[in-house]
């Protein structure tokens, strides 16, 4: 049996932070990877500089171009390449931001928690409803900590107004209103210069079907199957999450949806204006959706609808909006962010950072819960697919369990 000394001699010569059942002490440097570099992971890394002793060690990406520029962004010694499984790999790396297409969220998050990496997801955090369980299984044994990156839950005003719904100033809530509303020019496909040399279409395809490389496709992931589920999985699903948490809600137990094509036919597999119906029939709540890319009335919103009032929220204020007829709830507001209502992205609060934050305070201390664990990134996609379910057999789709 080796010695004290020699065992205190060896922990030294570990090039990484040891992390106790307490954690990452507060001047360890957490050393994190980047998986999928494009656009919405390098938005995440502006807000690297505000979290305390983070640094980034290595990064990954199919695309040559992505992998450069996330290379500029990292510790200039960073570890790069184009495999998963090679990052995952290195002791160097204690926890993990994945920012991949839909479909590959769950299979990388399996694969790096298996590693005994800490994760950061983006939303949503399946791409089927298949996958729902398979990600909380995986998470229960490897037990590290996972961030489902729907940072609505870690915003000021939004806790606030959590609290008022609970403490029931608005009544019940049996109906729930929420928009994704954009006017944007019509998509069309592009001549694109990017050059298939430089991106492992193969791997990017990951379980999706085989097919020929596509510029647009790449690009624009999100609205195609195979690798997104179009509004609903990235849109939707935001104000969703907040509806469950607020309500206490797992699953829709039906869907009603509807799809149009208005400003991306031909172009799009899925549609760009849709609208659902939720239904909850257990806990006797509606939850109405429509988003479209053809005008921006209402914006980005969702409205609580109690038998007492209104309570309203976006991303930079909520209102509290007595009925018809009734005298309380007393309106008040709570306006963090400037600009008009319903705006996608506000100056305050400053979402993705204090999400960030919230997950590497749990790391660091492992007894506190992130605010959107993997449990949660479940339920909410699951409104979404059964939503997609619909949209695509132009049934209504029920939960089967």
């Amino acid at each position: 049996m080796p010695s004290r000394r020699a065992f205190l001699g060896t922990l030294a010569a570990v090039p990484f932070a040891v992390e106790s059942a307490r954690g990452f002490r507060a001047n360890d440097t957490l050393r994190v990877g980047l998986v999928g570099c494009g656009g919405r992971c390098r938005h995440l890394v502006k807000s690297f500089p505000a979290l305390p002793n983070v640094t980034i060690t290595a990064v990954c990406d199919v695309y040559d171009d992505n992998l450069g520029a996330a290379q500029k962004l990292a510790d200039p010694k960073a570890f790069a390449t184009k495999k998963s499984e090679e990052l995952f790999a290195r002791k160097d790396v204690d926890a993990v931001l994945i920012a991949s297409p839909d479909h590959w969220h769950v299979p990388l998050t399996i694969d790096a928690i298996a590693a005994g990496k800490d994760v950061y997801v983006e939303k949503p955090l399946t791409h089927d409803l298949s996958e729902g369980k398979a990600i909380i299984e995986a998470q229960a044994k490897a037990k590290r900590v996972v961030q489902v990156g729907t940072q609505q839950r870690s915003m000021t005003h939004i806790l606030e107004a959590y609290k008022l719904l609970k403490e029931g100033v608005i009544g019940t809530v049996h109906k729930v209103h929420c928009t994704w509303n954009r006017n944007a020019a019509r998509a069309q496909r592009f001549k694109d210069a990017l050059d298939p040399a430089k991106v492992d279409w193969k791997r990017f395809l990951g379980t999706a079907k085989a097919q020929e490389f596509d510029a647009y496709k790449f690009r624009q992931w999100r609205w195609f199957w195979d690798f997104g589920g179009g509004i609903f999985t990235d849109l939707m699903v935001h104000w969703l999450d907040v509806v469950h948490w607020f309500l206490d809600l797992n699953h829709p137990t039906s869907a009603a949806s509807v799809g149009d094509f208005f400003s991306a036919k031909g172009v799009w597999e899925t549609p760009d204006t849709v609208q659902t119906l939720l239904k909850y029939e257990k806990e006797r709540v509606q939850v109405y959706f429509e988003g479209t890319f053809s005008n921006n009335r209402n914006g980005s919103m969702c409205e609580f609808m109690g038998t007492e009032g209104t309570l309203y929220i976006d991303r930079g204020r909520y209102e509290l909006i007595p009925d018809r007829g009734k005298k309380k709830p007393e309106p008040k507001s709570l306006i963090l962010g400037t600009g008009e209502k319903g705006l996608d992205f506000y100056d305050k609060p400053d979402g993705e950072l204090l999400h960030l934050l919230n997950w590497v305070e749990c790391v660091r201390d492992r007894t506190k819960k992130v605010s959107c664990p993997v449990e949660a990134g479940v339920s909410a996609a699951s409104g979404a697919h059964l939503a997609n379910r619909s949209l695509r057999s132009g049934q209504v789709a029920v939960w089967k369990g």
